[in-house]
């Protein structure tokens, strides 16, 4: 069975074209295959293209725990990659269906680069999910057994817990992402980063993502740190994000809809054993 492995800033996922499936693409293979000791090893994979009623391509994102990500910024990039690699786009700018709504991809650089028009970023609890009354969740304290946060939520998508802090290193994400994930606000899980703000333009985070776990860069957690900063009135409308991993671009409309530009990088193709599935 083919794939295709790319990474964005180090993020790295395994692109899988439907037609290559020689069996269901089940949680436990999912798990087998993203292991990075019994497997390729990958943040995810991105089983596409599929057909859309709605948009040129639809796009399914699978977490390393086998669940599935409504949308994933660098796993929109990658794909978008290899779409053009592949020569299924002629056209530099084209829509992908996600769970987590339509986006639109225009390639640059032949492809090292790509921009996506990420979506709209909400803050209202009832569309993330956060519990309780409707209302906009922005600097609220959480509480956990040996800490107190305040925090943002939001979701481009996908669910998003965002802390600003003073400091941020990844010991605080391993530490703390965990529990945050799956803290009972958060009815859907979610991802958490951890925010520094540097200047009006410029953030840095470390990330804990929702079925991933700690990670070096991530598209929609950079979306939602930087809406959350100029939400805040902490930035202006564009922001460099800084990660591990490296930087990525974010432009903020009015109506907080969300440009995110950011590189893909090529790793490998090659073709998967049956034997990894042999117990």
């Amino acid at each position: 069975m083919k794939f295709y492995k790319y990474h964005a800033l180090g993020n790295d996922y395994l692109v899988i074209n439907p037609q290559d499936l020689l069996f269901p693409l089940t949680s436990e293979k999912i798990k087998i295959i993203c292991h990075r000791n019994f497997g390729i090893g990958s943040d995810g994979i991105l089983l596409g293209p599929l057909t859309s009623e709605t948009a040129q391509f639809a796009l399914r994102i699978f977490n390393p725990d086998g669940s599935e990500a409504e949308k994933s910024g660098n796993g929109l990039r990658i794909f978008s990659r290899y779409l053009w690699d592949r020569g299924l786009v002629s056209e530099e700018s084209f829509s992908i269906e996600t769970v987590g709504g339509l986006v639109q991809s225009v390639i640059q650089n032949a492809g090292k680069t790509v921009r996506v028009e990420m979506g709209k970023v909400s803050f209202w609890s009832n569309d993330i999910p956060v519990v309780g009354d409707r209302r906009e969740v922005i600097e609220e304290r959480i509480n956990l057994s040996d800490e107190t946060f305040t925090f943002c939520a939001a979701t481009i998508g996908n669910p998003h817990c965002v802390i600003p802090l003073a400091e941020v290193k990844p010991a605080i994400a391993k530490q703390y992402g965990p529990i945050l994930e799956v803290h009972p606000l958060f009815p859907n899980r979610t991802n958490v980063q951890f925010m520094k703000v540097l200047n009006r333009n410029t953030i840095q985070i470390e990330i804990w993502e929702r079925g991933a776990g700690y990670t070096l860069a991530s598209g929609s957690s950079s979306s939602a740190a930087a809406a959350v900063a100029h939400k805040l009135g902490l930035c202006d409308s564009s922001i460099t994000v800084q990660m591990p991993g490296g930087e990525i671009l974010i432009q903020i409309n009015n109506d907080f809809t969300i440009s995110m530009t950011g590189s893909v990088t090529k790793v490998a193709e090659g073709e998967l054993s049956a034997e990894l599935f042999v117990d």
